[in-house]
């Protein structure tokens, strides 16, 4: 099958040679691409402050554009989320790829606000495309470590997501800071497109049939099997509250840790920026198991986010890092082990679906809560926001570490 082939749904018309890749192989390719899109997608986080003085944005300005690339990424979920389960993971990875190129060399040369919004539009897509096909490949990857599957998922998700912040700002101590990241990154991009068109797919798992297979593209209104839905409702939940806090470590975060620390040191921010995503990346390697896992890595996180709080008042470097740090383990327990569980209930012609509609409202939670936190930054002040922000993202994590706990009492 040609990538082509793949894209118009019909079965390729001769036999080519390609490469055969391994089982492993196959699991690393799914894992890295999304990584690298993640990666992309993220470099940009230490750079808004040189964003904002280089064409003269506010705090709300930096909030609209991180939140122009969530709420992209949304509503590509939305109209294609399920496009991979009938064109196939291969040929969904290279729209992606694509997509993310172009992203990338819009933000890159964006000499104003719209131009931003642009670039990260075209990244959310990007992003959103790679999403239901990497879950789902690995999970067929899989098929008898349904639980290794979702761990291969969140950490090459949390993972990408952690290292663009510490990579951006690494790459910005180079001529062109706001430009440069974004250039080396699109060659990453390019060359990962080699490996991919010479793969030999694997079939889609939904055939087309009919004379007009492209009504399967079309959007289609979310729906989850009853089995499944306590299930889904609960991982959508959680993963709304990880991403509300997410989207604040990646978007008015980095000026807001610079008060704490006392520094401007772009590749130490980028660092503190990516802490949180980095610790949640790390717990997909932890065995952790129990009835309560779910509670107690909400109630871990809803103590955390209050800590960071506490300490930019009490200008501790320290706790600000232990609170990031527990943070992210608290939200990476909670999120895998919900996340297993919807993924494992859910029929395998429909997963890429289903996946993707989880992350629609765990994408929300970086858009509305983080514009709303920009809203108030210019009202009363960054540090204010910031408190009445993570007060109410430490109430939602009771709310939910009650309703989890209370699921597991019943089971």
């Amino acid at each position: 099958m040609t990538v082509f082939s793949e894209l118009r749904m019909r079965p390729a018309t001769a036999a080519r040679w390609g490469w055969d890749a391994s089982v492993t192989a196959r699991l690393v390719m799914a894992g890295v691409v999304i990584f690298t899109l993640l990666v992309g997608a993220n470099l940009a986080t230490p750079l808004y402050p040189l964003l904002q003085a280089r064409l003269g944005i506010s705090a709300l300005d930096v909030t609209v554009a991180f939140s122009a690339y969530v709420l992209a990424l949304v509503a590509t979920l939305i109209l294609a989320g399920h496009w991979s389960d009938h064109i196939g993971r291969r040929a969904a990875l290279v729209l992606a790829v694509l997509t993310g190129l172009a992203g990338g060399l819009v933000f890159a040369s964006a000499d104003s606000l719209a131009a931003l919004c642009a670039g990260r539009a075209l990244q959310g897509a990007a992003v959103a495309l790679a999403t239901g096909a990497s879950s789902a490949a690995l999970r067929e990857l899989l098929p008898s470590r349904p639980e290794w599957a979702s761990r291969f998922t969140l950490l090459a998700s949390a993972g990408g997501v952690a290292a663009g912040p510490a990579i951006g700002g690494l790459l910005s101590v180079f001529p062109g800071p706001t430009s440069t990241p974004y250039y080396l990154h699109s060659l990453v991009l390019a060359a990962l497109l080699v490996p991919l068109y010479l793969l030999k797919a694997r079939p889609a798992i939904t055939s087309t049939a009919g004379q007009q297979p492209l009504k399967v593209l079309a959007p289609r209104r979310p729906s989850v099997s009853s089995e499944a839905r306590g299930a889904f409702w609960l991982a959508s939940s959680v993963g709304f509250l990880s991403f509300a806090v997410f989207g604040f470590c990646l978007s008015l975060a980095p000026g807001y840790f610079a008060q704490i620390v006392h520094a401007d040191s772009r590749p130490l921010i980028g660092v503190l920026a990516g802490l949180t995503l980095a610790a949640s990346a790390l717990s997909q390697l932890l065995a952790v198991r129990g009835r309560f896992v779910v509670p107690a890595g909400l109630v871990l996180l809803s103590v955390s986010v209050l800590l960071i709080a506490a300490a930019a008042a009490w200008s501790s470097t320290g706790l600000l890092v232990a609170a990031s740090v527990t943070a992210g383990l608290g939200q990476g327990v909670a999120f895998r082990t919900v996340f297993n569980t919807v993924a494992g209930k859910v029929e395998a012609a429909r997963h890429a679906q289903i996946i993707s509609t989880v992350y629609v409202i765990t994408y929300l939670g970086s858009a509305f809560p983080v514009i709303g936190l920009g809203l108030a930054a210019g009202a009363v002040g960054l540090q204010t926001a910031v408190a009445g922000f993570v007060v109410l993202c430490a109430a939602l994590g009771v709310v939910l570490a009650a309703v989890s706990l209370r699921q597991a009492l019943r089971a």
